[in-house]
């Protein structure tokens, strides 16, 4: 096996391929998961938990020579990201909508960045994004999926679809593709995508009749559906990259007052409940999932509190996932 594939060779990878059904995990807290990919390793859980932060996930971690791209820099969950595995010694390329804010992100923190900038609603700029990446002729071994919007008051279109769904779902699909080879290249590179437990606010999963809003407009059923699209991608990916040394899983970062709440209802965030999270605290399961040594070679699943949780039955939906790759692919036709 060679330690690349070509970008195309992944798109086009048969989702008819047979995955055979892994018996059941011996884990309680993955009883009932179809795991997406035949042979991955079972995840061990960890001492991790809702309370532990992206400093303590990564204590004595020497990420020295590895490269980690995360988009959404500059505030919330991605700057605390950024600082911490730039911490840690990676070299972390900070993305954000304007080269201005992740210039500023990059320029607080201690280590080596590399602002970048990716407004993941225009797709030439994701293309041309993607290509100066390529040109840094590295490896890739983290891309973490982390920016997003939430719960539009209003209905908006973004190449046909609604802006959530463009956004949060299309436009880290488009950046993925176009980074994929570099992903692939590294030892073990990882796609961490950021979903959300509001995967759940989305009852019928993914609505292909009503992307566009046209039936009906739910600003938080509507980010659910972003939110199971970007679980389901994962799963998808991860069955894509198998016979790689690559995996891709997704995560609910917890509920966390960040920018992303920005849209809801004003109300106080009191931090005596224990519902929240701070910052630090949201930002530990995807630093655990990007840098764990313990998930080497584990791909597929869905985590929260820094463990692999089971989703609900949308999220583990393969035709819902290969559907809504196939939509996807044709809306980003052509910039792949």
């Amino acid at each position: 096996m060679t330690d690349r594939i070509s970008r195309r060779t992944v798109l086009k990878a048969s989702v008819a391929a047979a995955v055979a059904t892994l018996p059941a995990p011996t884990w309680a807290h993955l009883d009932g998961y179809r795991p997406a990919v035949a042979g991955t390793p079972i995840p061990p859980g960890s001492a991790f938990g809702k309370r532990s932060t992206a400093e303590e996930v990564t204590a004595g971690m020497d990420l020295s020579g590895k490269t980690a791209l995360v988009t959404g820099c500059n505030s919330g969950l991605g700057e605390e990201t950024l600082r911490v595995l730039a911490l840690r010694g990676a070299h972390v390329i900070g993305a954000a909508r304007t080269l201005e804010k992740a210039e500023k992100a990059c320029a607080a923190v201690e280590g080596k960045t590399t602002p970048l900038a990716v407004e993941l609603t225009d797709l030439p700029g994701i293309v041309a994004a993607a290509q100066q990446v390529a040109d840094m002729g590295v490896p890739l071994d983290m891309l973490i999926l982390n920016a997003g919007i939430m719960q539009l008051p209003e209905l908006q279109l973004v190449h046909g679809v609604e802006r959530q769904f463009a956004v949060n779902h299309v436009g880290h699909f488009l950046l993925t593709m176009r980074l994929l080879d570099q992903v692939v290249a590294a030892d073990a590179g990882r796609v961490v995508v950021v979903s959300s437990g509001a995967h759940r606010w989305a009852p019928n999963g993914i609505r292909f009749d009503n992307l566009d809003g046209s039936q009906d407009y739910d600003p938080r059923e509507a980010y659910g559906v972003s939110k199971t699209a970007n679980g389901l991608f994962s799963r998808e990916l991860a069955r894509r990259l198998a016979g790689t040394n690559a995996t891709s899983n997704a995560l609910h970062p917890g509920v966390i007052p960040t920018n992303l709440s920005r849209h809801l209802p004003q109300r106080e965030y009191d931090m005596s409940n224990p519902m929240f999270k701070t910052i630090p605290e949201g930002t530990a399961t995807q630093c655990y999932v990007a840098t764990s040594p313990d998930l080497a070679g584990v791909t597929g699943y869905y985590y929260d509190d820094c463990n692999p949780v089971v989703p609900n039955e949308h999220m583990q939906d393969d035709a819902m996932a290969a559907k809504l790759w196939a939509l996807t692919e044709e809306l980003v036709a052509d910039y792949l």
